[in-house]
């Protein structure tokens, strides 16, 4: 029998850890003296705790290890479903690591700008489903993603050209469309495409892409990089809304989201006080 300090020195485990995987269940002592409560081990343990060694060294967690262990038959495939959450954890940090550069590098920053009048295709996208506490940001991004993909090809094969960075915006045009939300009932989102194409390829768009004039208006924009997220959505929302303008206001009704390949640009049309809103 091997005391805990020798058992420790062998397998490079300090005492503490072989302390925490008794108490856990994962490496149980031959023998606890029940006068002194010392622990002491066997030579057959050490296999054991190099195996514990070598799964906890690729991060996985002492639940997955003990039952790596208790069922040597799903060994392997919980190790592969740890090592595919390990490359997906890699992808996010590498992710929020390229956003971090980026907001300490250049702050986001309100921008003033004239945006000419365009053609445009619209589609509408269904939204998360009613009754959700969080809004899905992951599963509306893909909604709205697949949506303009599909408009992209339509385009495509009826000989019309992408002429502008597709956007989207909130399904509140009409009446009607404020009182779905409301409802919390789909189509959620608006996917606009800018568009150049001549009237019969414009004529010739499948049901349910309608073709709409975007007007002239000046607008402020704001980039927030990398994945959208509800904070980087608040904190566009409050870098536009704070901006100061002279005798102007940005009106929240006519806000749009430009989908750019590294990022989000939020905006919102800008308007003269003299000026009427959309809603009157």
């Amino acid at each position: 029998m091997l005391s805990i300090s020798d058992f420790s020195e062998m397998c490079a485990l300090p005492t503490q850890t072989l302390r925490y995987y008794h108490a856990e269940g994962l490496l149980v002592p031959a023998g606890v003296d029940e006068r002194t409560g010392y622990r002491s081990y066997t030579f057959a343990q050490v296999e054991r705790a190099m195996l514990i060694t070598v799964l906890r060294g690729t991060g996985m967690s002492v639940a997955f290890v003990r039952r790596a262990l208790d069922r040597p038959e799903e060994a392997l495939a919980l190790l592969e479903q740890h090592v595919t959450e390990v490359r997906r954890q890699r992808r996010a940090q590498d992710e929020a690591i390229g956003d971090a550069r980026e907001f300490l590098a250049s702050p986001p920053k309100a921008v003033l700008r004239r945006v000419e009048e365009m053609t445009v295709v619209s589609k509408p996208v269904p939204g998360p489903p009613s009754g959700r506490r969080r809004y899905d940001w992951d599963a509306a991004d893909a909604a709205v993603t697949a949506a303009v993909q599909d408009v992209m090809r339509t385009l495509e094969s009826c000989g019309a050209v992408v002429a502008g960075t597709p956007w989207r915006a909130l399904a509140a045009e009409t009446p009607e469309q404020k009182n779905r939300i409301r409802a919390g009932k789909e189509p959620h989102w608006l996917v606009n495409v800018p568009v150049t194409a001549d009237g019969a390829a414009l004529a010739s768009l499948l049901d349910g892409i309608e073709v709409e004039t975007f007007e002239a208006r000046d607008e402020l924009s704001v980039f927030m990089p990398g994945r959208n997220s509800m904070a980087k959505y608040s904190t566009a929302l409050s870098r536009l809304l704070m901006h100061p303008l002279d005798a102007a206001y940005v009106d929240t009704s006519r806000m749009r989201h430009l989908l750019h390949a590294d990022g989000v640009e939020t905006t919102m049309a800008v308007r003269a006080f003299r000026e009427p809103s959309t809603d009157g």
